[in-house]
């Protein structure tokens, strides 16, 4: 019999360490036990698929955090020393409509899948450079030669960024990425340095500034130059909402693609058979990215809060309640998934990870073309990669899962 402490209490071994390089089977038990609610608090967690995609889709569930019972400590992304004036307001990751439908709509036109194809040949382009770099035989780092440059190139150069100016919005990004991890914001493994998350807040919203003032006196093709175009029309866009629209895109853009390429290389690694097969056929290279994304995502829950009372799964939600969606556990429920923990590129079921309805992921798309190029050419070009260290080392975010080094022996590397 589980009693009410039990899934409590697996919910918290989540946040052990011990547990980053394989946390499915908590995940199985926390999803066998059914919705239920962290003691007294206003928090449900969800691990069933169903339920999952019912909060969803129910338009009584918000992202705006200022609806929570609970203090939810400061907005992701954004810590920092300026002050309440001039604080960035929340990106549209955490906004309802109409402010989400608004921000949205002026992003979206350079994310559409017609538009993001074209990129193709550039991204193309960038990973066969990263591995031009690494031309010569011996051990190769599958994240930070490989999977981390990759989405801070790509997202850098969509914004306008200049290239000398790439290493430090990427060590930007890393910090104020562990603020998107709502299971350890109180840890202190977690907060490490909150100086150094509010600093970095700080120096990345100065640095949007400042570069949306040469972008306004001197436009270019990108991206930024687009918003700012846009904020200068009229209301459409304001000012604070332009730098903090530029600090999601960079921030959730970049983390969460070098997680999914990361753990798509390391699901190969481990199944020679299925590397052999990519490299005599890249159109399977689609199935692979689809399949990580539902196996081993790179975001493993998703936070949403009750805008009014309702019930889902039995469970009766208060106004205001957390909730949590452990959308890792709800794509591996054998009641959808066949044979959930069997790591199958030609499975046709459909997964969670870019989520449902408004908030669908607006990068999925590019997230999508730029592992599939990877993929494809780590296949192509690396000669019998061996991975030296299984598991490999994780990082420390409990939601943002990935592994911080994959050290590969690559005999050799091929020539484009």
């Amino acid at each position: 019999m589980t009693t009410a402490q039990e899934p409590t209490a697996d919910y918290v071994r989540l946040l052990d360490p011990a547990l980053r390089p394989d946390p499915y089977p908590l995940f199985a038990r926390i999803r066998a036990a059914g919705p239920f609610r962290i003691g007294t608090a206003p928090v449900v967690v969800f691990a069933g698929h169903a339920d999952c995609t019912a909060v969803l889709r129910d338009p009584r569930v918000s992202v705006d955090r200022s609806l929570a019972t609970l203090q939810m400590g400061p907005m992701p992304l954004y810590t920092s020393s300026k002050t309440p004036a001039e604080q960035v307001k929340p990106s549209f990751l955490f906004l309802d409509p109409p402010d989400h439908t608004r921000l949205r709509r002026l992003v979206s036109k350079a994310f559409t899948p017609r538009v993001v194809q074209q990129l193709e040949p550039r991204i193309t382009e960038i990973v066969d450079d990263l591995l031009d770099k690494r031309s010569a035989a011996g051990v190769f780092d599958g994240v930070a030669d490989f999977a981390y440059p990759l989405p801070v190139t790509v997202i850098c150069e969509l914004l306008g960024v200049p290239l000398e100016d790439e290493a430090q919005l990427s060590h930007w990004s890393g910090l104020l990425a562990r603020t998107l991890d709502p299971t350890s914001r109180r840890a202190a493994e977690f907060q490490a340095d909150p100086a150094e998350l509010e600093r970095a807040g700080t120096e990345l919203s100065d640095y949007f500034e400042e570069l949306a003032e040469r972008r306004r006196a001197t436009p270019g093709p990108d991206l930024l130059s687009q918003l700012i175009a846009a904020e200068d029309a009229g209301d459409m866009l304001s000012h604070q909402e332009l730098i903090s629209t530029c600090a999601l895109l960079l921030i959730a853009g970049h983390e969460t693609t070098v997680n999914l390429i990361s753990n798509a290389i390391l699901a190969l690694l481990r199944r020679p058979d299925e590397l052999a097969a990519l490299r005599a056929n890249p159109e399977r290279a689609q199935g692979i990215v689809e399949e990580t994304l539902r196996f081993d995502p790179p975001v493993q829950l998703m936070p949403r809060i009750a805008a009014d009372a309702l019930t889902v799964g039995g469970m009766d939600i208060a106004r205001g309640d957390l909730l949590v969606l452990l959308i890792a556990a709800a794509q591996r429920d054998p009641t959808v998934y066949p044979d959930p923990d069997r790591f199958d590129p030609t499975r046709e079921s459909r997964h969670l990870t870019f989520g449902l309805g408004a908030h669908f992921c607006l990068g999925a798309p590019l997230a999508r073309l730029e592992a599939r190029i990877a993929l494809t050419r780590f296949a192509q070009r690396l000669s019998t990669p061996r991975l030296l260290v299984d598991p490999p080392p994780y990082r420390e975010h409990v939601n943002l899962r990935g592994p911080a080094h994959l050290p590969i022996e690559v005999p050799e590397i091929l020539p484009r």
